[in-house]
């Protein structure tokens, strides 16, 4: 079969799959439902992975000059359309034990499998407009997943993720209809496609004009000052809703400022500006506040949460140096964040489900009650913290060097010091769970101890992005070599 065709295939059929379930009532029948959405997953994943190995393009409609809706995969897609169909299958197929205890499951899963199609849809996009369209569609998908409780915090919380997402939306929009004047193309090319001509004189607009974008993208990637809608959504959505806002949704804004930054405007036009170092400042103010608002929380959802806005920056930071050593590990961090803050807020779903416990002070002696995912939450934190040899440390290192080899000034070393608080605040929120989980102290009930852990349905997705989590920093060299070869072609 067509190479274009699959590509099409992997997008469109989850999210005619997920319609079909939302609007058919003979799937409310729990079996029927699982074994619909588990095949919907498992062919799409497999029609994702056909799609990866082809090249070409597939042009669906033009609305007319330079308004093309066409799809065209390269290799940074590539990363990102990988890891969405891992953490997507996994956490879909956890979603199977944990959402027993919620209600409305069809319309869980209906949701859940359009926005799987819609986040490929977006890895696959070949110019902004694609991109812009099924990035408006990520945010409507995936709103249902955070209010599904349809408590008054859940709804508040879609619609605190709504407002914002739609204003760095609009942010974004404005930026299209300056590109659309004065680049020669808006289809993504590796080092921009600003015509320096048309843009000449306009200079100072157009620097406004980027950091709008950046800013626009940086508010789905939890970028201060609009980053409030993370804690706030993570908490109330089902924690495997939790664990794909914060392990791969965040990553679409992300990969807008990739693609706006690298193949749009391209780096040379920013770099040594005023964007850059305003770009700067704001990374590194987030991921300190990211950190210490972690620390200081006490519900682990929210303390999750807020050590993403944090983790999200690092690398934004990477991106932001515009140094090939610091893209290498930013895009080394977008892999490994993936399946590190997965696994932890998997870890903290299979507790709440188990247990019923949400803050972080009842979790003494949970390590005796469910050893298993404890372990899985450890092997993740320590990947967090970028203790080596776990995967946090290979790219954090790239990072830190990255920012030495940059020759921004004070960011240089200013850059480093803030990775290395972060770090250290990291292990202060983290690894409490594990030291009071294993070692209770003697006060603790060893008489009742009971056995709590999930099923294999919870379990072995967690231990396989526990094992990805160490393993892809034991080796590395693969996936950091093909990641330089992209940075490179920049």
């Amino acid at each position: 079969m067509n190479t274009s065709i699959v590509m099409l295939t992997a997008i469109f059929f989850p999210i005619l799959l997920g319609a079909v379930l939302l609007l058919l009532p003979e799937f409310s029948e729990r079996n029927r439902l699982l074994a619909v959405t588990g095949a919907g997953l498992v062919i799409t994943g497999i029609l994702a992975v056909c799609a990866l190995g082809g090249g070409g393009e597939m042009l669906l409609f033009s609305l007319g000059d330079k308004m093309e809706i066409f799809f065209r995969p390269d290799d940074l897609g590539r990363i990102f359309a990988v890891i969405v169909t891992i953490v997507w299958i996994l956490a879909g197929f956890y979603s199977f034990e944990y959402m027993k205890h919620e209600k409305e499951e069809k319309r869980y899963f209906g949701f859940y499998l359009m926005a799987f199609g819609v986040l490929l849809a977006l890895d696959f996009a070949g110019n902004i407009i694609t991109f812009y369209l099924f990035y408006e569609l990520m945010t409507l998908l995936s709103m249902p997943l955070v209010l599904h409780s349809k408590t008054k915090e859940a709804i508040m919380g879609g619609l605190k993720y709504l407002f914002y997402s739609l204003c760095g939306a609009y942010m974004v929009l404005l930026g299209i209809y300056f590109l659309y004047k004065y680049a020669d193309t808006l289809n993504f090319t590796a080092g921009g496609t600003l015509n320096r001509e048309l843009a000449a004189g306009n200079e100072k607009v157009l620097l406004v004009i980027v950091f709008f974008m950046i800013l626009g993208f940086g508010v789905k990637a939890g970028m201060f000052p609009m980053h409030a809608w993370l804690p706030t959504a993570h908490p109330v959505a089902p924690a495997p809703a939790s664990a794909v806002l914060s392990g791969l949704i965040v990553k679409a804004g992300v990969l807008g400022v990739i693609r706006t930054v690298y193949f749009l405007f391209g780096k040379s036009f920013i770099k040594g500006t005023w964007v850059q170092t305003a770009w700067l400042i704001l990374v590194l103010i987030t991921i300190f506040m990211g950190s210490m608002l972690a620390y200081r929380e006490k519900v682990m959802k929210k303390r999750l949460a807020y050590s993403t806005v944090s983790q999200v920056s690092y690398i934004l930071f990477g991106l932001a140096l515009l140094e090939p050593s610091a893209m290498t590990g930013a895009l080394l961090h977008v892999v490994f964040h993936a399946f590190i803050k997965v696994t932890l807020f998997l870890s903290a779903g299979a507790i709440i489900y188990k247990t019923g416990k949400t803050n972080v002070d009842e979790m003494t002696g949970i390590g005796k009650e469910m050893p298993v995912t404890i372990w899985c939450y450890t092997f993740a934190s320590l990947a967090l913290i970028g203790i080596p040899p776990a995967s946090g440390f290979i790219s954090k290192w790239y990072l830190a060097t990255g920012a030495l080899e940059s020759g921004t000034g004070i960011f240089t070393w200013l850059g480093p010091v803030v990775l290395l608080i972060s770090a250290l605040l990291t292990a202060g929120y983290l690894l409490p769970v594990t030291i009071k989980g294993f070692l209770p102290g003697a006060d603790f009930d060893y008489k009742n101890l009971q056995k709590k852990e999930p099923n294999f349905w919870m379990l072995i997705p967690l231990i396989i992005f526990a094992a990805l989590s160490i393993f892809l920093g034991i080796f590395p060299n693969p996936l950091t070599e093909y990641i330089k070869a992209i940075v490179y072609s920049l």
